[in-house]
């Protein structure tokens, strides 16, 4: 690695200059320093500049802002120069005579015995007769994410839906809500698994039948290929009980292609599947059971089974064909409904296409973070958001909303903004939502897997609910 440069545009004081600034909770913050100091604490930076002024360039920063961000830059710059060279550089002059500055200093640079003072720092050459090796330049941006008028409307449109979902939950009579968006439009809830499919997926597939890992796998992942009730239990009538030892890829097949001969539906529309033709079966849902089949017999569930963390959990799936990193995202979330796994939630995210849509609707500017950065950010800032604007969210009897939920929000966000904000434009461009709101008369019992430790609380509501009527 030696000759290597590394330019950073913004180092991690940055985030927590501009995080003290917008008095965010110091307790992650400070989670995040040390999570910083942990990955590179044997890579330290020859020097820091501290680029200051008493104004700013940018019209619309107010002044009291620029006043705080230059005291926490100095907060910081005091407690680090023990630790690297700090050096503070007015740049209230030209910017020929800034940059002469900064390359002064560098040139001026000396380690003893020209040795680095920790295992992986070197020394960088900047004089203008001896060009520095080639090496990667990289450039990091940590400054914040700029909301726009539509972030809010994701709390808004939160609490609202999940006000909708308890209604609904006390089999009240319509109208759930007085939002003539949500009364006209279909939208699914802030809670993924409150679902109608996914509701489905856990108490009738999950956990129905052999709860051993092959089972499991198989079962959960047969359902989430073509995601529609009336294909499982299509199969369920004509196959009889969906198990491993009755995985038969010829009469699976003869089933499924009867109806569409039928002109029946066998997959949802929820999510675009990869047809997998060019190197397969014409027919798309006989790639997919080659798939499962060939995901049991290398003994996936097992893999699964032993795997530390979502995260490689994920990576095995994403290694197969015909499964991108969107549905791997949502297969090891729907496996991790079951006793196959126990990961947490909260380790990371892969934005859909919706979501991106939404999340580009809610911020005018990103700040250097990724789409999947803004939705753990949200998720981190739940409960202040709602309290900054006096919504009274109802959790899923405590459970706060995961990463998956905020990042389904986002997609719904981007529909709902598309009836109210029709001026602010997504990535796409849409501007019609084009699912209607139909009532379903059936009464929803609401079942969660049983790790969350929700349902004695889910049931005795549901029960105090018609008890009173």
């Amino acid at each position: 690695m030696a000759g290597e440069s590394v330019v950073m545009d913004r180092f991690w004081w940055s985030m927590v200059a501009y995080s003290r600034v917008s008095a965010v909770d110091e307790r992650p913050l400070e989670l995040m320093v040390h999570l910083e100091h942990f990955y590179w604490s044997d890579l330290s930076p020859l020097i820091v500049f501290l680029l200051d002024r008493s104004t700013c360039a940018t019209d619309n920063q107010p002044a009291n802002q620029r006043v705080d961000l230059r005291t926490a830059y100095s907060h910081i710059a005091l407690a680090e120069q023990h630790a690297y060279k700090v050096k503070r550089i007015s740049s209230e002059r030209t910017p020929d005579e800034t940059f002469a500055e900064v390359m002064g200093e560098l040139e001026n640079l000396e380690l003893k015995d020209g040795a680095a003072s920790s295992p992986r720092q070197r020394q960088l050459s900047f004089n203008a007769k001896e060009a520095p090796a080639a090496g990667p330049t990289v450039f990091s941006k940590l400054s914040p994410a700029r909301p726009s008028k539509v972030y809010d409307t994701y709390w808004r449109f939160a609490t609202m839906r999940q006000e909708v979902f308890f209604q609904r939950l006390r089999n009240e009579a319509p109208p759930w809500t007085e939002d003539p968006i949500l009364r006209r439009y279909k939208f699914t809830n802030a809670y993924r698994a409150s679902d109608r499919v996914s509701q489905y997926l856990i108490h009738d597939v999950i956990y129905q039948g052999p709860q051993d890992p092959e089972n499991l796998l198989f079962r959960t992942l047969l359902f989430k290929i073509f995601n529609k009730i009336e294909t499982w239990k299509l199969l369920e009538e004509e196959i009889g009980e969906l198990r491993v030892d009755r995985f038969d890829l010829n009469a699976f097949d003869a089933v499924l292609t009867q109806a569409m001969q039928r002109k029946q539906a066998i997959y949802s529309a929820a999510y675009i599947m990869p047809s997998g033709g060019r190197e397969g079966s014409s027919k798309k849902h006989v790639n997919h059971l080659r798939l499962l089949k060939k995901m049991l017999s290398d003994r996936v569930a097992a893999k699964l089974r032993d795997s530390k963390s979502m995260r490689s959990g994920f990576d095995l799936l994403l290694s197969y064909p015909m499964i991108g990193k969107f549905l791997a995202y949502q297969y090891i979330t729907d496996l991790n409904y079951s006793c196959l796994t126990d990961f947490s939630e909260a380790e990371f995210v892969v934005p859909g296409p919706g979501a991106r849509d939404g999340i580009r609707k809610c911020f005018d500017n990103l700040g250097g973070l990724s789409e999947a950065d803004v939705i753990k950010m949200v998720a981190d800032r739940q409960s202040r958001e709602f309290e900054r604007l006096g919504l009274k969210f109802r959790s899923l009897w405590g459970r706060r909303l995961q990463l998956i939920d905020c990042q389904n929000l986002f997609c719904e966000v981007d529909k709902y903004a598309r009836q109210a904000h029709p001026e602010v434009s997504g990535l796409t461009g849409r501007k019609r939502i084009k699912q209607m709101f139909h009532r379903n008369p059936g009464i929803v019992r609401y079942w969660y897997p049983p790790k969350w430790g929700i349902n004695d609380l889910v049931a005795q509501d549901q029960e105090d609910a018609y008890a009173h009527r």
